[in-house]
């Protein structure tokens, strides 16, 4: 059956190496340019976001093990989140993945993990905006 967010959201399915872990769970899988560029740092900026606030198997591939697929790109299982050139232009936020864990019923960490700690969450955005302006 298909996942209930993708009812609500048009989705592409692709094949997407370890789309799913032994347990049987679908892996969240973020496809990033050699070497990363602006989108794709952002990306793996929500990758620790996404880390921090959920439990479920994330994994990030570098375009060159993955040539087949687009790059910036975010996957759930085969299903398509954003990729470059289609939904989002391959830039993720941390809404627009936490929406897609929420309807999927993506258990949360017990506790947040260190990026929401206050002090660190101040520094961490300093670092995105820094990232985002090419160090400008």
């Amino acid at each position: 059956a298909a996942p209930a967010w993708a009812e609500s959201v048009p989705q592409m399915s692709m094949n997407v190496p370890g789309a799913t872990d032994a347990a049987g769970r679908l892996v969240l899988t973020f496809i990033n340019k050699d070497p990363p560029g602006q989108r794709c740092n952002n990306n793996l900026q929500v990758a620790a976001e996404i880390a921090n606030a959920y439990r479920l198997p994330i994994q990030l591939l570098p375009t060159s093990l993955v040539p087949h697929l687009p790059a910036p790109s975010v996957f759930f299982g085969n299903r398509m989140i954003a990729a470059d050139g289609k939904d989002h232009n391959g830039q993720s936020s941390f809404q627009l993945v936490a929406d897609v864990l929420e309807l999927e019923g993506v258990p949360k960490q017990a506790k947040p993990g260190l990026l929401f700690n206050e002090k660190v969450r101040k520094e961490y955005e300093d670092l995105r905006g820094v990232i985002r302006t090419g160090g400008k």
